[in-house]
């Protein structure tokens, strides 16, 4: 009798060169990976960038080029759909409108010929785990949106398998329900101990629920790491962009100082850690994140690396924080996030200010960046 690798195949997945093209577009382009059995793993990137169809690869809903994927040391590259060990839970939650929701999660037990009492203990284990036994017999169509998402998990993870796809699942919740759903399905994911594979274009979302998030631009991983490490050192301005806002500021090394570069802005000399640069040659880009400027009043005192001769060209204020933008004499505008934590005046349009930041908190990219950042 042949092993069923839906139920049987365990372990890290494995993609190796996977490769999609459709006539002269590659989709996915030669793309390795290894996600470790038991992780919270993102695949992030804008619309276009070749996430949904890895995942659809990864789902058996899309043939690769060539490449291949494992779960363990189970090849599932040619496998059917339904023989992988792997759920999928999609934006739109696909739930039969005709069943009821014990019967919607009880759908792949009773295909496997698993015995009514166990259907009932693996079904009312999972209605448990996400929070809704009382609505075991009531009809999809009788739920709400993140009532319905959280009946699509559970049907997905009844099954026991060895990775759960999601597809941009939180994509239909208004955005209150969409954050409290992020945490949920980060606890349900804990619990359960199965491999998540999340695919979605918001930053937020990614960084909320992922142990490592892989962002992707035209069909490559661009880059891999935890949400801090994306966040505080990206290596391309693609990443310092998509994930927050970054300003980027051109710039040369003109020399080192123990530990750091020192680097030329437009006449103002600042010092940055060698070990937050990936630039290559001399010439770079600076990159410092708006809530780790301070802004302050010309002429106020100024610590760590300073910009001076800026102007506020803009002020918003948000509640959590006031956005600057600040008009420096190079013709480009910075943006500056300051909390709203004291009682200072806020700066008014039109205002000389001094920018000011600590070293280990900015990041050197390669000069090469400067046309794709849009800097100038």
């Amino acid at each position: 009798m042949a092993v069923d690798a839906s139920t049987s195949a365990k372990g890290d997945l494995i993609i190796k060169n996977l490769t999609k093209t459709y006539g002269e577009f590659n989709a996915v382009d030669d793309l390795s990976l290894v996600i470790p059995k038991g992780s919270f793993f993102a695949l992030l990137g804008p619309s276009g960038c070749g996430k949904t169809t890895t995942l659809r690869m990864i789902a058996g809903l899309e043939e690769p080029t060539s490449g291949s994927i494992s779960v363990g040391t189970t090849d599932i590259t040619d496998m059917k759909p339904y023989k992988r060990p792997v759920n999928t839970v999609f934006q739109n939650y696909a739930l039969f409108p005709h069943l009821s929701i014990f019967e919607n999660i009880a759908f792949g037990l009773r295909r496997r010929g698993v015995s009514d009492a166990e259907v009932k203990a693996q079904v009312d284990k999972v209605l448990n785990l996400v929070e809704l036994p009382q609505l075991a017999e009531r009809k999809p169509n009788q739920l709400s949106g993140g009532q319905q998402q959280r009946i699509a998990v559970a049907r997905a993870i009844v099954n026991k398998p060895a990775l759960l796809l999601l597809d941009e699942p939180l994509g239909a919740l208004d955005l209150k329900l969409r954050r409290q759903m992020q945490i949920e399905l980060k606890w349900i994911q804990t619990e359960i101990g199965i491999t998540f594979v999340h695919v979605t274009h918001d930053q937020e979302e990614a960084m909320t629920m992922a142990d490592t998030i892989a962002v992707m631009n035209n069909g490559k991983i661009e880059q891999m790491g935890s949400p801090e490490e994306l966040y505080d050192s990206p290596r391309t301005s693609f990443v310092a962009n998509f994930l927050g806002q970054s300003n980027l500021i051109p710039g040369t090394i003109t020399g080192n100082d123990g530990d750091n570069l020192v680097i030329e802005l437009f006449g103002n000399k600042v010092a940055v850690p060698k070990r937050r640069s990936s630039a290559h040659g001399n010439s770079v880009l600076v990159g410092i994140r708006p809530e780790k400027f301070r802004v302050a009043a010309e002429g106020k005192g100024a610590t760590g690396n300073v910009l001076t001769g800026g102007v506020v060209s803009d002020v918003s204020y948000i509640g959590v924080s006031t956005q600057y933008q600040v008009e420096m004499p190079w013709g480009k505008e910075l943006m500056v996030f300051e909390q709203n934590d004291d009682d200072e005046d806020f700066l008014r349009k039109g205002e000389k200010v001094t920018l000011s930041w600590e070293p280990v908190f900015s990041f050197v990219l390669d000069g090469s960046e400067i046309a794709s950042s849009g800097s100038h």
